[in-house]
């Protein structure tokens, strides 16, 4: 266990942030799902804004690599792209 004071503020600071980072990180993936199973093409454009942005947060904050949010972000755009638009 710490003896520091400054040792047992970062312990705390430290479980604050893994806890917001696992929130975050679940959210996303739910976010992720969310886009895999839609079909519309309309909703998985403004579906993926979300899920795009979401992943570049986690990794400007480390949560994630970069690369794994490019790969991913990458993915899901073949993924849009693939879905035929609905004629209006």
């Amino acid at each position: 266990m710490a003896n520091h004071k400054s040792a047992k503020k970062a312990i705390r600071s430290s479980a604050k942030k893994r806890l917001l980072n696992r929130y975050q990180h679940k959210t996303t993936r739910n976010l992720i799902k969310t886009l895999r199973e839609t079909h519309d093409h309309a909703m998985a454009v403004e579906l993926y804004k979300k899920v795009a942005s979401s992943l570049d947060r986690l990794a400007k904050r480390n949560v994630i690599h970069k690369n794994k949010a490019s790969n991913n972000k990458s993915k899901l755009a073949r993924f849009v792209n693939k879905l035929t638009p609905a004629a209006a």
